[in-house]
């Protein structure tokens, strides 16, 4: 294990990772600490010494990376709203054939993250209202994840996309819909599974993307 010092006397690196990554390590365990209390027990048990505790990190280092609790909590519904785009883009840009068949391979990606991980769903369209910052930054993703889904339905249907101005709205319409059908899934409501949301939200994609 290695130490150095950088001319300023800032420890440079150690055991091979520099400063820069170590705290970034500290960063995202925090972060997933943060998306752990937010998920499983709510925004109110979220606090900024449960954080530390569960990261296994002092407040130090809690304040390192953010200013106050509610950035943290920011900062993992920013990262589960990532990580859920990053799965579904990938799924559409590895499938070929109808539009009907890569928007499920996106939808099923999607949904299969949230069926593996319930706390990271109910952060996103749970949690994401318990607070005004969280309010506030969900009001910001449902715009960016629209910009997302018309991004690929160009992708997907090319010229037989809606034309830019509808397929925005037609675009936010959709990440709202389909936010209101976890939530029905999480409450466990007659009728609503992990196979309809894929079913369902596909045909609702298609149908509002495509020109009649």
């Amino acid at each position: 294990m290695t130490q150095a010092t950088d001319g300023g006397g800032g420890t440079r690196s150690y055991g091979g990772r520099s400063a820069a990554e170590r705290a970034a390590e500290r960063r995202a365990r925090l972060v997933a600490a943060a998306t752990t209390l937010l998920g499983e027990h709510g925004e109110h048990k979220a606090t900024m010494t449960a954080i530390c505790q569960t990261a296994g990190l002092t407040e130090r280092y809690f304040y390192e990376s953010f200013k106050h609790r509610d950035e943290a909590l920011v900062a993992a519904f920013d990262e589960v709203c990532r990580e859920l785009a990053a799965s579904a883009v990938a799924a559409v840009q590895a499938t070929e054939g109808e539009p009907l068949d890569r928007t499920r391979a996106a939808l099923r990606a999607a949904v299969d993250l949230l069926v593996a991980e319930p706390a990271k769903a109910r952060v996103i369209v749970l949690e994401s209202t318990a607070s005004a910052p969280l309010r506030a930054r969900r009001r910001e993703l449902v715009a960016w994840f629209a910009g997302v889904v018309a991004d690929e339905a160009r992708s997907i249907l090319g010229e037989r996309a809606q034309p830019e101005d509808r397929l925005r709205l037609h675009a936010t319409f959709f990440v709202a819909g389909l936010a209101e059908l976890v939530v029905s899934w999480l409450h466990d409501e007659p009728g609503v599974t992990p196979d309809r949301l894929v079913e369902v939200g596909s045909d609702l994609f298609v149908a509002l993307a495509r020109r009649d």
